[in-house]
């Protein structure tokens, strides 16, 4: 059965409307009517405003403390609009607010699109034979994501070239550092063993930084990437990063992460690993030869993420109401990263 894509708005969630009204009708001349919380999201709280003009798609900051540099929704609004003029497939930014006093926290407003989200890499709602065209189709987006100029649309200090891998362990390792709420001792390996193995070579392209199959909208019939969302860890980075990234699901099982080990691809009519790799290798013209180090690097960012959405559920601030779940995966994602690099 298909997850709804909205729910009402979580009590966590919940913010004054009155100055968000105003602000729509000023800006768009929309006078608001509902509003509803989309169903995912574990950082940055998404809502769909239901208005007599249209509907519309709200992110902010999540209430309570942050950590630093953490959901920054203004840096998603930029990246939004820098490459709206280009042809990697984005949806469009309206407005921004970094007014806490009319909603509470930052946000942006942004189209709403109107498409398919498929939350399983199984793809299971749909037929064979569109299963692989709609894996080559993220695949094609992330090459295009890739091949956008990044200094030529005002991004060039969007983050810093260079050095990427060694910049983001360092992050990272912070990151774990001050959102620990219990032990993972995988994790606090893998931040030892990572920085003294970064592979030689170096390449900066736009990276989004959560490049995966439920971040994007399909259109609603062709196997298309309509829409690249939730751009909360985009920066300038190493591509193999996000190729990695986005083939998390080729190196874990569904137990852990919505992975596919244990599926029979062939069966499936979904491309293998292999494939993948050599189908964004052909079209980005790049030697996209992943090693354990990217595989491990990526899951060791996403359990320190994990871990930090753990510390939200236990704050009560998390966005989601399966954040506590979500979370306490990051130990398992660590010690799958550690069995990938030994």
């Amino acid at each position: 059965m298909t997850e709804p894509e909205t729910i009402p708005v979580r009590d966590a969630h919940r913010f004054p409307t009155e100055r968000l009204a105003v602000l729509l009708g000023d800006e768009l001349g929309a006078r608001l009517v509902d509003i509803r919380q989309m169903r995912g999201g574990q950082s940055n709280p998404t809502f769909l405003l239901v208005t007599d003009r249209g509907d519309y798609v709200l992110r902010k900051q999540p209430p309570g403390a942050i950590l630093p540099s953490a959901h920054a929704v203004d840096r998603e609004f930029r990246v939004l609009k820098a490459l709206s003029g280009t042809d990697v497939p984005v949806p469009r930014p309206l407005v921004f607010c970094a007014d806490r006093d009319v909603i509470g926290t930052p946000f942006y407003v942004m189209e709403r699109l109107v498409g398919r989200i498929f939350w399983q890499p199984t793809l299971p709602e749909v037929d064979r034979a569109e299963r692989a065209p709609i894996y080559m189709a993220m695949n094609e987006a992330l090459v295009r994501l890739h091949g956008a100029d990044w200094q030529g649309i005002g991004l060039a200090d969007y983050g810093k070239p260079g050095n990427y891998f060694q910049r983001q362990i360092t992050r990272w390792s912070g990151q774990w550092d001050k959102s620990r709420t219990r032990d993972n001792p995988a994790i606090d390996r893998l931040a030892e063993w990572l920085p003294a193995n970064i592979p030689a070579g170096d390449e900066t392209t736009i990276c989004h930084g959560d490049f995966r199959l439920d971040n994007m909208v399909f259109h609603p019939t062709e196997a298309r990437v309509i829409g690249i969302l939730d751009w909360e860890l985009g920066t300038l980075g190493h591509p193999l990063a996000d190729l990695a990234y986005n083939c998390i699901c080729y190196v874990t099982d569904p137990s852990i992460y919505r992975g596919l080990i244990g599926h029979d691809l062939g069966d499936l009519g979904i491309p293998d690993r292999a494939a993948y790799v050599r189908a964004y290798a052909e079209a980005s013209g790049r030697d996209a030869a992943l090693q354990p180090f990217h595989f491990a690097f990526s899951l060791f960012r996403l359990a320190v993420i994990l871990e930090g959405v753990l510390a939200r559920a236990k704050a009560g601030n998390a966005s989601s109401t399966e954040a506590e779940t979500v979370g306490a995966r990051g130990r398992t994602l660590a010690e799958r990263a550690w069995e990938l690099v030994n």
